[in-house]
């Protein structure tokens, strides 16, 4: 259920999946692009379904994004190369995805990057319209590495750093808290908001002292942010594998939560990647499906209940679709296991 005082209080969990996003895969071999296949949005969706949770939520229809809403973010140039894939075969298509670090084009990429784009939009919508009180969108491909002027690692378009733009834009909004749960550093987003104090933007990500992909120097905790953004961008890097329940709860309990309850969010998005769960061959962390449902509880205390979480990462099928149950079913207000 909801937190907050309003009379008419939201109430329910939107889920946004559109199977046409499953329809974007690599065509040729590339053994570093080959983890992110269409079945992490299926099998999600399946065993969601198994569980009964699909039925239990509100199902809002996709959308495309419009090039307008794509432009809060990015640049013209980023869009109308994305646009010019549409029609290239799979030679050009791999001439145009070489230009990228960790990117692949297919022909119906970039209609699959505007519904990801679009997914993300109506549930920001619905959750601030009050006609739910938050949700999940199952978007592929992800955004959170995307730059303003480039696809990188997985990513074309930014849907959590467009969702703020918009959600500024349209709901007036002046605190937004957006949290990456992935296991990589989400610098796309970071740069986007780095000079921007209206946006708190807080990442965890395997680091390893700079050897792990991307391996930025400003993926470091002591980057904070610039300008009048300064102290609004916390890095909490991983120098080791292995991490556990406890050491995400931690990183909560000490880092996040302070910050963020003083920050007060209006809104929170989540960039959930769920690669920084177990058994995932990106992560090699060993964090269990439970613990996404403690991470989902506490975030579900801002910003009255307005959470907005948006698909990211996760490439070990099982605990991928485990780790999103487990968050679909803690916004559903069902009680959170115990964990270990």
């Amino acid at each position: 259920f909801c937190f907050g005082l309003s009379v008419a209080m939201a109430s329910g969990t939107a889920l946004i999946y559109d199977e046409e996003m499953t329809t974007h895969k690599l065509l040729w071999s590339d053994p570093v692009c080959d983890i992110e296949v269409p079945e992490r949005l299926s099998s999600s969706y399946e065993q969601l379904k198994s569980y009964h949770l699909v039925e239990r939520c509100v199902c809002v229809p996709a959308r495309e994004g419009s090039e307008e809403e794509i432009l809060l973010v990015h640049s013209l140039e980023h869009l109308e190369v994305a646009k010019s894939t549409q029609t290239m075969n799979e030679e050009e298509l791999k001439r145009v995805s070489g230009n990228y670090d960790a990117f692949f084009f297919h022909p119906n990429t970039y209609r699959c990057a505007r519904l990801a784009v679009g997914a993300t939009l109506q549930l920001v919508d619905v959750v601030m319209s009050g006609k739910v009180c938050n949700g999940m969108a199952l978007v592929r491909p992800p955004g959170h590495h995307s730059q303003r002027n480039a696809a990188n690692g997985f990513c074309l378009f930014n849907n959590v750093a467009i969702a703020a733009e918009y959600a500024k834009l349209k709901y007036g909004l002046q605190r937004i808290l957006i949290v990456d749960w992935d296991v990589h550093h989400g610098q796309g987003t970071q740069y986007i908001f780095e000079e921007d104090p209206s946006v708190l933007y807080f990442s965890w990500h395997r680091y390893e002292h700079q050897e792990f992909w991307p391996s930025l120097k400003e993926s470091d905790s002591d980057t904070v942010g610039l300008g009048k953004g300064k102290g609004f961008n916390i890095n909490l890097p991983w120098n080791k594998v292995g991490m556990g329940n406890s050491d995400y709860l931690a990183a909560f309990f000490h880092v996040l939560l302070p910050v963020a309850f003083e920050f007060d969010p209006e809104l929170v998005l989540v960039s959930s990647g769920y690669d920084s769960g177990i058994g995932d061959p990106e992560g090699q962390m060993n964090a269990t499906p439970e613990v996404f449902a403690h991470l989902t509880h506490f975030l579900m205390q801002l910003a009255n209940g307005k959470l907005c979480v948006i698909l990211e990462g996760g490439y070990h099928l099982k605990s991928l679709s485990e780790s999103v149950c487990m968050t679909v079913r803690t916004l559903l207000g069902d009680p959170v296991p115990r964990i270990t």
